[in-house]
C-alpha cells in the first residue's frame, strides 16, 4: 500500500534544524491496520502527516500505491488524497454550521456525485456509524461519541483506501472511545487499510502492529499479541 524509504523532514529556523523525522523506512501492507506510539515531539504526527500526503518530505522516497509521491506537486497530491484518503482528527474537525448529513456528504460534493448518488451513499454510511437517527442535528446537538462517529462516517464515505486517524479517541470517555475503537476495527475487517497515532496501549492492542517512535527515529515495531478486534 505504501513505502517510506529513508524519508526526513526538516523544521528550519534561523538558528537551528530540526529533524522532525530522520531516515525514516516504514511499509504498510494494504489491509493492515497500524498503531502508531511514542511521547509529544517524538515526531509520529509528522509521520501521519506524510503518509496523508500533507507533508513534503525534504530527503528519501514515498511511493503511495504504486505511484512515487516524494516530488508530486500539490495539485496531484490534493487528487491522491482525494481519492484514497480518508482523515480522522482528534477535535472532529465538524462545521457547526452544516447538519450531520451535510458534513457527510461534503466529499462526495467534491467528487462530483449526483445529489441522489449522495443521498444514497450518505444515508448507507449513516446507518454503518449508528448515527441515521441524528442526521438532521448540528454537531453542537451531539455528544463527542456522537460527533466522532459523524467524522469517521465523513472519513469513509467516499471509499477510501487508506484511513489515517490521529489520536481519534482522545476526547473521548472511555465507553465511548471503546466504540470507536470498535468501528475502525469493523472497518479494518472489511478491508479498509488504518494508520492510527495513539497514546493508548489499549487501543493500540486493536491494531496488528504498533511502532514505537522516538526523536525521529523508528525504535521498535512488534506485532499485537492480543486483538481486541
Amino acid at each position: 500500500m505504501l513505502k517510506l524509504k529513508k524519508i526526513s523532514k526538516v523544521f528550519s529556523t534561523e538558528l537551528v534544524e530540526t529533524y522532525a523525522l530522520d531516515s525514516v523506512s516504514l511499509t504498510v501492507e494494504r489491509g493492515e491496520f497500524v498503531a502508531i506510539m511514542g511521547q509529544s515531539g517524538s515526531g509520529k504526527s509528522t509521520l501521519l502527516n506524510i503518509i496523508g500526503l500533507l507533508d513534503e518530505i525534504d530527503d528519501g522516497q514515498y511511493t503511495f500505491d504504486g505511484t512515487d509521491v516524494s516530488h508530486l506537486k500539490e495539485s496531484k497530491l490534493a487528487d491522491l488524497r482525494k481519492d484514497n484518503i480518508g482523515f480522522i482528527f482528534q477535535s472532529f474537525n465538524l462545521i457547526n454550521e452544516l447538519t450531520v448529513f451535510e458534513n457527510v456528504e461534503l466529499p462526495l460534493i467534491y467528487q462530483g456525485l449526483s445529489k441522489g448518488q449522495r443521498e444514497q451513499s450518505v444515508q448507507q454510511i449513516l446507518e454503518k456509524v449508528n448515527i441515521a437517527h441524528r442526521k438532521d442535528h448540528y454537531p453542537q446537538q451531539l455528544s463527542g461519541g456522537q460527533q466522532q462517529r459523524v467524522a469517521i462516517g465523513r472519513a469513509i464515505v467516499a471509499q477510501p483506501k487508506m484511513l489515517l486517524a490521529d489520536e481519534p479517541t482522545g476526547n473521548l470517555d472511555s465507553k465511548n472511545g471503546e466504540e470507536v475503537m470498535r468501528l475502525l476495527a469493523k472497518l479494518n475487517e472489511e478491508g479498509v487499510t488504518i494508520v492510527m497515532v495513539t497514546h493508548s496501549d489499549h487501543h493500540a492492542n486493536y491494531a496488528h502492529r504498533t511502532i514505537n517512535v522516538l526523536d525521529g527515529h523508528i525504535v521498535s515495531q512488534h506485532m499485537q499479541d492480543v486483538r481486541y478486534a
